[in-house]
């Protein structure tokens, strides 16, 4: 049992993901002991995880330990377990390295992929949560295309070369954009024989049309620069079933590919339900108006695990990470207060606006009235995305690669793993 021997409080923080981390630098130097708890010990950007599944960058360059977040913060630690379950009647967590006893806890333990009951997808398509999944994907396209380099049957190399993205949102458009680049950009030159021109990337949306949270001029903006790129954008369509080798939409149609990426929905880690809190449909907590959960006032959720309705008739706040860091910041408030016997404060998000990366030269952008895209709304995702990035030999190194990749469409990241560790492609 991991319990503290002083009288100072304990805040468990579970997820070292951004809103975790954010929520653990909020109490340093205030009298509590803080323990973060995380089933790996790093934090990974995940905006950048397409980068990574598509080789523009490495493992290295969108992760950092966990410990050092909190080099200069004293009353932090860290300990290395996956969380296994609660007993909240007597404050402590389970985990697999042993259980943590608690006097205040912050749930931030994130989202996993969403496949809505469909088992074949679930068995056969790639996920793109987490690092190992993005390297599974980038492992993946490449063993494609070096398949495809030497296949003699016509139909199973089309296949090989069919690479079918589901989902609509950032994730999948920046996604589909970064294959569509790899492919008909950067692998060319080093596959004379293969005639990529041939190679076909699908982005499925079931809705009438891209990243639902822009304003409808930069939703068509991004499908035409899509499109542009060779990516063929198919809106109000679903994906029914797949098998490892034929896709198929609800409308009937199959189309034979070897690789589909799923991007289509997220939900609360499966652990969330051991809290014993009331869940919504997607798992995630209910949460009050000061994050915390209603029948356990001393534990607090944020992030993708938090189910945050800010105003009635709303739909609930967006799993993103700027407000999971509002979050972090007003959970560790809360509990100061509670530990002071002050009242606590009603969270209230502030919109920083919603980006994203089309390819080269093109992205979408808004805040408030203001719009923009192309070049511009390029660059400032650029910006954006190298500020939020840890440590400046990290930002760097991804400047450095981000130059290779504009200028020369040169990607060094385009490994496969060891064939064990890799799907068979038969």
């Amino acid at each position: 049992m991991n319990e503290k021997s002083n009288a100072r409080p304990h805040v468990v923080i579970l997820g070292a993901g951004m809103g975790g981390v954010k929520a653990a630098q909020c109490f340093a130097g205030e009298p509590v002991d803080v323990t973060v708890v995380d089933q790996n010990n790093y934090q990974f950007f995940a905006p950048l995880l397409y980068q990574l599944s598509t080789g523009i960058l490495e493992e290295s360059e969108i992760a950092l330990p966990v410990r050092q977040f909190f080099r200069s913060q004293s009353n932090a630690d860290f300990h290395l377990g996956c969380v296994t379950g609660f007993d909240t009647a007597n404050k402590t967590v389970f985990t697999d390295t042993g259980d943590i006893s608690y006097d205040y806890l912050i749930v931030a333990l994130g989202s996993t992929t969403r496949y809505f009951g469909m088992k074949d997808i679930e068995e056969h398509s790639f996920p793109m949560k987490t690092l190992s999944e993005s390297a599974a994907i980038r492992d993946h396209i490449m063993r494609c295309i070096e398949s495809a380099a030497h296949e003699t049957d016509e139909e199973k190399r089309q296949a090989l070369l069919t690479f079918i993205v589901v989902g609509g949102g950032p994730t999948g458009v920046e996604e589909a954009g970064a294959i569509a680049e790899l492919l008909h950009n950067t692998l060319p030159r080093d596959y004379p024989r293969l005639d990529l021109k041939k190679a076909d990337v699908k982005l499925i949306e079931m809705t009438d049309s891209l990243l639902m949270m822009m304003p409808m001029k930069l939703r068509e903006s991004a499908a035409k620069s899509l499109r542009k790129k060779g990516v063929d954008v198919r809106l109000n369509t679903a994906v029914s079933n797949y098998d490892g080798e034929t896709v198929t939409f609800k409308n009937g149609e199959t189309v034979k590919a070897y690789t589909l990426i799923w991007a289509s929905g997220v939900q609360a880690v499966d652990v969330c339900k051991e809290l014993g809190a009331k869940q919504a449909g997607d798992g995630r907590i209910i949460v009050g108006r000061d994050l915390s959960v209603p029948e356990l006032p001393e534990v607090y959720v944020i992030g993708d695990c938090a189910h945050f309705i800010e105003k009635s008739g709303e739909p609930p706040l967006a799993t993103i990470a700027p407000y999971a860091m509002q979050e972090a910041a007003c959970a560790a408030h809360n509990i100061m207060c509670q530990i002071e016997g002050e009242p606590q404060k009603t969270f209230v998000s502030h919109d920083l606006g919603s980006m994203a990366m089309v390819g080269r030269f093109a992205g979408v952008m808004a805040k408030g009235s203001m719009t923009m895209d192309g070049f511009f709304a390029w660059a400032a995702w650029l910006a954006v995305h190298v500020i939020r990035l840890a440590g400046w030999t990290t930002n760097f190194i991804v400047l450095y690669k981000w130059l290779l990749n504009t200028l020369f469409s040169t990607r060094p990241a385009c490994l496969t793993r060891e064939r064990d560790e890799a799907k068979n492609l038969q």
